[in-house]
């Protein structure tokens, strides 16, 4: 890999990715929706180019020369409106596969997610043999179960295409899913549903690059795998610990039930920003577990960064910003 093209680049995990290229001696081209985009990838140490998943045209011209895509940019909210969802998460991801083909390139590495199996049961154990969900629970995981079909089946006639799967991705930079929890407890709209006592697998930022950076080098084309930080861990631990790093204490939140949870969430689904929705149940209410032995035998894939030293460089960085 000599010349990469990512997209979602100036995201929380694209950021990092994009450094770890860098490190690498890849060059790369990062698409660009915004200034603060371009700005945000040409920091890491990428070539903006400007446009986005809608623009074809703009993308094919930026992956002429490359030989590997990494595909990032995903919407990735819990709710709203069903088109959104499918304009950039499927419609997106087709322009980026056809984009790759027309530009002949050698290596496309979707990062997809094990909300493709959320249906609104518990999630023990999966592995890859799993089917991904017939009825997904909202917009975000039946959108992306389509894209990843539509990767997957892309595969073929000098394109090789590889999907990764991280389960809630975490660490230190992230901009969007902590500091909504934070806001959360701060508002007192945080509670452990049904205790929070179950079971979930998690992956640190870093964990999520070596995964796919193992992928793009020794993944098989047409094949899919997961990524964790090893073994599951108690989701109301992680989650107290995880919030600690921010000065944030949770030892007086409530207990929610989750039949109670449920109603909320149908009753409220009309709504512009619902307290709670489908989605979220389906991800956080219950046991979401999978297994990433396929990535470990096949790829090599050590998940080098573990929770204690992820948690506590998060905590270093939080001291050092209010210092």
């Amino acid at each position: 890999m000599k010349h990469a093209y990512v997209t979602g680049g100036s995201g929380f995990l694209g950021k990092r990715l994009i450094a770890a290229l860098v490190a690498r001696g890849v060059r790369v081209i990062a698409m660009a929706r915004s200034d603060a985009a371009a700005a945000a990838v040409a920091a890491a140490g990428a070539t903006a180019s400007r446009g986005d998943l809608a623009d074809r045209d703009a993308m094919t011209a930026a992956m002429r020369g490359c030989d590997t895509v990494f595909h990032a940019a995903a919407h990735v909210e819990q709710h709203g409106p069903l088109a959104t969802f499918i304009a950039i998460n499927v419609g997106g991801t087709e322009n980026a596969l056809a984009a790759a083909r027309a530009t002949g390139i050698k290596r496309f590495v979707h990062v997809g997610t094990e909300a493709v199996l959320a249906d609104g049961k518990p999630i023990i154990r999966a592995d890859e043999r799993r089917q991904i969900a017939n009825r997904p629970a909202g917009p975000y995981p039946f959108t992306k179960g389509l894209a990843e079909a539509a990767v997957l089946a892309a595969n073929g006639e000098g394109l090789e295409t590889v999907v990764v799967r991280p389960r809630f991705i975490w660490g230190d930079g992230d901009t969007s899913v902590l500091p909504d929890l934070v806001a959360a407890v701060k508002r007192g709209r945080f509670g452990w549903l049904g205790g929070g006592r179950y079971l979930t697998s998690t992956c640190h930022v870093d964990n999520v690059v070596e995964g796919t950076l193992l992928a793009a080098e020794r993944g098989k084309a047409g094949e899919v795998y997961f990524l964790t930080d090893g073994a599951p861990v108690e989701f109301r631990d992680f989650m107290s610990r995880l919030l600690a790093t921010q000065g944030v204490d949770v030892s007086g939140v409530r207990d929610v039930p989750l039949w109670l949870a449920r109603l909320v969430a149908a009753a409220t689904g009309w709504m512009k920003h619902p307290p709670v929705t489908r989605t979220a149940l389906a991800l956080v209410g219950h046991e979401v577990t999978v297994d990433d032995s396929k990535a470990r035998r096949d790829l090599g894939y050590r998940a080098t960064t573990t929770i204690d030293a992820g948690l506590a460089r998060m905590a270093t960085s939080t001291k050092a910003a209010t210092a």
